[in-house]
């Protein structure tokens, strides 16, 4: 993408358009899997040279089918400026070849080198109110510097230059888990104002209007005036900043992904490893060229091993780029100090490979193949320890290798067809943190697809400010939503008028895309759909529940408390108090051929979970599967060859039995035949896997 491009968030048919072009190109991409990848991250260069060839003849001994190497080590590269060794990679590469052992090379543009720092200070990053970075820490740089950039260019072709034709290399990782990470440079702040300019089409008078920039009379008369992000108290600057970080992160993506597409051969992949933090994120734009985009997940082991990380991870990640890979999970403990050793269970690490081919990855990786002796990550453990020789995590891997070898071909590639989805909007994550209102999470997308997750509720993310058609979907779960522009909301509207279930919760509909609330009786357009209006809102503590249709005792609201008056919609719930009690917490509206759930206080888990259960049954996308909840997990999809695969889990250390609720299948990895109602023993920190 050029450098100069803006992203026109008011375009329909672009945001529409670019979705497209995002699926098509996963279409048309030449790399095909012949199994399931398992592997690790690779530093050769951190370990002593004579490492190299035991390393292999471990590898292969366990059954390690990819590396991932390089997005650390400019300086390794670039020693000095302009001086470029390859050499030490080449031999690294030569080997792996030999062993059969497939390679994603790295772009290191993550971590600069020192004599950058030293010569051209001006790459640091500065933050708000005058902080700044320092060398002594990688992703300390401003991305869009033009020295950073020219330098990080010139790597780039150097590099695939010389590696773009080796055997060994399957695909390349441009850059490393990134974000805006606070940038605050003065040429940052200038492509902010160059952004806003287009939004606005140059209007400074609608720019003032539609920020209310007259309050404490900050209202700015001419371009030159605009003023900086760090002393910003205005919600409408502060969520077109992140838009514009979003914007950033985009741009340098495709940027560096544009110079590797110069190089690459057809047989090879671009990716990027992307962490969880999706609110940073613009994933339609950012995957837009990646045929296999990749993500870092760590999640809790031992007894909070849940899956539900993983789950949540790949629901969001899959939803904007079908299937993707995993280039970080846990191997052993992790931390970057020694407080939270806590290395798997014995089948754990087993069971949470499946965990992410039952989302959607095509592959697995852990973060790393050594355990470091030396840096800021020596206790962050790979799957050797500081000892370098097999251990116990080592000899399950080996196993798990085995096992995908004979069953990898069954699983990849899977499809899902959900047909509930959340709606997520970064707006409204950042808009509702940057004005509070609860003591718990702001945003509580966790707590909904944790509701839906440990019922068995398979569920898609779809980021709203881009992809605004949900018609597939029968019910949607929507978290505050905040920030919105008219269309949205109209389509919300639409969807429940035209037979779709909602459960949405309160807040939604308050301001507009610019984060101004609307001059409307709330919820404004969704009044019709939700069936009530409401004037005030109120603070609460934690309260009981009364005349309730869920049958639940004890404290299972929260925080926050709207006054909703009924017109259309009928109670569900409302609060044990003598004034909030006078109005319902919880209504349904039948409106068209659909119901609008609404939540107007902050739910429990426990009541949250009623509710989404019982639309899931009104909607029609109650299943089998629905009939099991936690610790036994299902996750369903189609493989290549059409056929319908179960995922069965058992997240809990004691063995679990379970009617088996499906038509008859094999299980994948003993053989077994499976018929409809047999009963399935699964084992502590097990998994099961039915081809139909």
């Amino acid at each position: 993408m050029n450098a100069t491009k803006i992203l026109n968030f008011g375009k329909a048919a672009g945001l529409i358009l670019g979705f497209f072009f995002s699926v098509s190109q996963h279409l048309t991409a030449q790399y095909r899997f012949d199994n399931v990848l398992y592997g690790a991250a690779y530093y050769h260069e951190y370990m002593p040279e004579e490492r190299l060839d035991e390393d292999i003849r471990l590898m292969r001994e366990a059954g390690l089918s990819v590396v991932r190497v390089g997005e650390s080590t400019w300086s390794v590269f670039e020693p000095q400026e302009g001086v470029f060794e390859f050499a030490w990679m080449d031999r690294i590469l030569d080997k792996m070849h030999a062993a059969g052992i497939k390679v994603i090379l790295g772009t290191p543009t993550y971590s600069i080198p020192a004599w950058m720092a030293h010569k051209y200070p001006e790459v640091l990053a500065e933050h708000a109110r005058g902080s700044r970075e320092y060398y002594g820490i990688r992703q300390n740089m401003d991305i869009t510097n033009p020295k950073y950039r020219f330098f990080s260019e010139r790597i780039i072709r150097k590099m695939l230059e010389h590696f773009a034709q080796h055997p060994a290399i399957i695909g390349y990782q441009v850059d490393n888990e990134v974000e805006a990470r606070g940038i605050n440079n003065h040429d940052y702040f200038l492509g902010f104002v160059d952004f806003v300019k287009k939004r606005f089409d140059g209007d400074l008078t609608k720019l003032n209007r539609e920020w209310g920039l007259n309050y404490w009379g900050m209202n700015i008369n001419s371009w030159e005036e605009f003023y900086s992000r760090d002393g910003v108290t205005n919600p409408s600057y502060k969520v077109e900043w992140e838009r514009y970080n979003r914007f950033r992160l985009e741009e340098f993506l495709n940027w560096q992904v544009d110079i590797v597409n110069e190089y690459k051969r057809k047989d090879q992949f671009v990716t990027h490893c992307f962490m969880p933090a999706f609110h940073n994120i613009d994933q339609v734009e950012s995957f837009r060229q990646m045929q296999f985009p990749a993500i870092n997940i760590y999640h809790a082991v031992q007894d909070g091993q849940n899956g539900q990380w993983i789950a949540y991870s790949g629901d969001f990640m899959r939803t904007v780029s079908g299937n993707y890979l995993i280039t970080e999970t846990n191997a052993q403990a992790t931390g970057w100090d020694a407080r939270g050793q806590y290395p798997p269970y014995d089948g754990q690490l087993r069971q949470n490979v499946y965990a992410h081919l039952a989302s959607g990855a095509n592959m697995v990786e852990y973060w790393h193949w050594h355990t470091l002796h030396y840096g800021q990550e020596t206790y962050w453990r790979g799957v050797l320890g500081q000892d370098l020789q097999p251990n116990r995590i080592y000899r399950e891997f080996q196993a798990t290798a085995r096992e995908l070898q004979h069953t990898g071909k069954n699983l990849l590639n899977l499809k899902k067809e959900n047909r509930v989805a959340i709606l997520y909007s970064h707006d409204s994550y950042h808009a509702l943190n940057f004005m509070p209102y609860s003591r718990r999470d702001n945003y509580p997308v966790g707590l909904i697809h944790n509701a839906l997750y440990l019922q068995n509720i398979e569920t898609d993310i779809i980021p709203c400010d881009k992809m605004t058609d949900f018609s597939q979907y029968k019910m949607l779960v929507i978290p505050p939503l905040y920030v919105a522009a008219d269309s949205l909301l109209e389509k919300i509207d639409a969807f429940v008028k035209n037979g779709g279930h909602v459960v949405m919760f309160f807040k939604s509909g308050y301001t507009n895309e610019y984060n101004a609330v609307r001059a409307t009786l709330a919820p404004g357009i969704l009044r019709r759909a939700c069936g009530f209006y409401y004037q005030e809102y109120s603070t609460i503590p934690d309260l009981p529940l009364k005349d309730n249709a869920f049958g639940l005792k004890g404290n299972q609201i929260g925080d926050w408390y709207e006054f909703l008056i009924p017109e259309t919609a009928t109670p569900l719930a409302y609060a044990e108090h003598p004034f909030f009690g006078k109005f319902p917490c919880i209504t349904e509206n039948r409106y068209g051929k659909g119901k609008l759930t609404y939540i107007g206080a902050y739910p429990s888990q426990e009541l949250l979970e009623k509710i989404v259960l019982k639309t899931a049954g009104e909607a029609g996308v109650y299943t089998a599967q629905n009939d099991f909840r936690f610790p036994i997990i299902f996750r369903s999809g189609t493989n290549e060859q059409g056929k319908t695969l179960h995922y069965i889990f058992n997240f809990s250390a004691e063995n679990q039995k379970i009617a088996y609720p499906f038509a008859e299948g094999t299980e994948l990895l003993s053989g077994d035949k499976v018929a409809n109602n047999k009963q399935l023993m699964l084992k502590a920190w097990d998994v099961k896997i039915i081809e139909e």
